[in-house]
C-alpha cells in the first residue's frame, strides 16, 4: 500500500500575519525547533509514509527553499525514478487564484500527474507542524469508499487531502466548466457530486500561520512530552545537514529547559529558549522565553525577554527587549538594535 501515494506539498501559501518573518523566504522555509525548517515536517511525514514521489508547488521568493531542499538527498528523494520535484508558477500565473492545492497551479504542470504512477495523491500545506504515517488516512479513505477525505485536528481542518490522482487530474482540466479552483473549493460545494469524507488526526499537529502561532509552537517544544511526541526515533525529522562543530558552553553561562543547536558561543544564561546554529551570546546576557535564529550576534549584559530575532540579527552589548508570551518583540532578518534604539523600535513593532 505504501507505494500507492502520490505527494504534492503545496509551499505558494502567504500568511500576511508572518510577513515580518517572510521578507526574505516563502512560509515552508521558515526555521524552526533551532534546526529545522517549517517544511521539513511535513516532507519527512510523507518520506517516513513511503512516498517517494514528491512534488513542491511554490509560488515566488523560493531561494532559500531551493536551497535547503536542493536534490532532496537528505530525504533520500535524490533518484533517477520518481523523487523530488520543485514546480514554481510561472510569472503570468503568480496573479491568479490561489489556495492549497490551486488547480491553475497544477495545470501548467499536468505532465507530472499524468506521468506518476501512483494511484493517490496526498496534498499538503508546508506550514503544518506534525509528524505522521499517512497510510493510516489512506485505509481509511479506501475502507470507506471515499472519494476525498480532508484531515483534521479537533475540528479544524489541517488542510490536508487525499484523493485518487486520475480524480485530481479531472478536476483539474474541468476546472472551467465547474468552477473549482482548488481542492478546498470541492470540499465547500454542499452539491459536489463526490463522496466526502473526514479523517480526525489524534497526534500533534499545529498550523503556523501567525507570529504567535509560530511564537506558541516554538515555546511548546520546550515540553518534553511534546517534543518526545513530534521527534520519534521510529519516525524521524529530516532536515539539511549542515557539518558545524559543538557548541562550547563557557563557565559563566548557564543553560535551562532550552534547545541549543550546534556552532554557538555561549557565554550568557539562557532559560526557557531555542538557540539555533551559530550564536554568539556575551558574557553577563541573559536569554529568556526567546527564539534566536542561526547566526544571531548578541553582545554583552543584554536582556532578551519573549523575543524572536531571525537570522543574522545584531545585537549590541547592553541592550533590553522585553516583550510578553502574547506579543513577542520581532526583528527582521539582518537588524541592528543597539541600547538607544532598542526602545522605539520596540513600540514600533508592537
Amino acid at each position: 500500500m505504501k507505494k500507492q501515494l502520490l505527494g504534492v506539498i503545496d509551499a505558494a501559501t502567504y500568511h500576511e500575519d508572518l510577513e515580518q518573518l517572510l521578507l526574505h523566504r516563502p512560509v515552508a522555509a521558515l526555521p524552526f525547533a533551532g534546526r529545522y525548517r517549517l517544511i521539513d515536517f511535513i516532507l519527512s511525514s510523507m518520506v517516513n509514509s513511503g512516498i517517494s514521489n514528491v512534488a513542491i508547488f511554490p509560488k515566488s521568493g523560493y531561494r532559500s527553499l531551493m536551497d535547503h531542499i536542493g536534490s532532496g538527498k537528505n530525504w533520500d528523494l535524490n533518484r533517477k525514478r520518481d523523487g523530488l520535484f520543485l514546480f514554481p508558477a510561472s510569472p503570468s500565473d503568480a496573479d491568479k487564484e490561489s489556495g492549497i492545492g490551486c488547480f491553475s497551479h497544477y495545470a501548467e504542470n499536468l505532465d507530472f500527474f499524468y506521468r506518476s504512477s501512483q494511484e493517490y495523491t496526498l496534498i499538503s500545506n508546508s506550514f503544518t507542524v506534525i509528524n505522521t504515517d499517512f497510510n493510516r488516512l489512506l485505509e481509511q479513505h479506501i475502507g470507506c469508499g471515499c472519494d476525498l477525505t480532508e484531515v483534521y485536528k479537533n475540528g479544524r481542518p489541517l488542510d490536508v487531502y487525499l484523493l485518487k490522482t486520475s480524480l485530481l487530474i479531472d478536476l483539474i482540466e474541468n476546472r472551467a466548466e465547474t468552477g473549482y479552483t482548488c481542492i478546498k473549493d470541492v470540499f465547500e460545494d454542499l452539491s459536489s457530486p463526490y463522496t466526502v469524507c473526514r479523517y480526525e488526526y489524534e497526534g500533534y499537529a499545529k498550523r503556523v500561520e501567525t507570529i504567535q502561532g509560530y511564537y506558541k509552537t516554538s515555546m511548546e517544544l520546550l515540553d518534553s512530552r511534546v517534543w518526545n511526541t513530534l521527534f520519534k526515533k521510529s519516525q524521524p525529522v529530516f532536515t539539511k545537514v549542515k557539518d558545524e562543530p559543538p557548541s562550547r558552553y563557557y563557565p559563566e553561562s548557564s543553560v535551562k529547559r532550552s534547545l541549543i543547536a550546534n556552532g554557538c558561543q555561549l557565554k550568557g544564561k539562557i532559560e526557557n529558549s531555542i538557540i539555533s546554529r551559530g550564536i554568539t551570546i556575551g558574557k553577563g546576557s541573559i536569554i529568556r522565553n526567546s527564539v534566536i535564529m542561526q547566526k544571531c550576534q548578541i553582545g554583552e549584559n543584554c536582556v532578551l525577554d519573549s523575543v524572536i530575532l531571525d537570522k543574522d540579527v545584531k545585537v549590541e552589548s547592553g541592550t533590553i527587549l522585553i516583550g510578553s508570551p502574547g506579543n513577542p518583540i520581532v526583528y527582521s532578518k539582518g537588524s541592528v538594535v543597539g541600547p538607544a534604539e532598542a526602545p522605539a523600535k520596540t513600540l514600533m513593532i508592537l
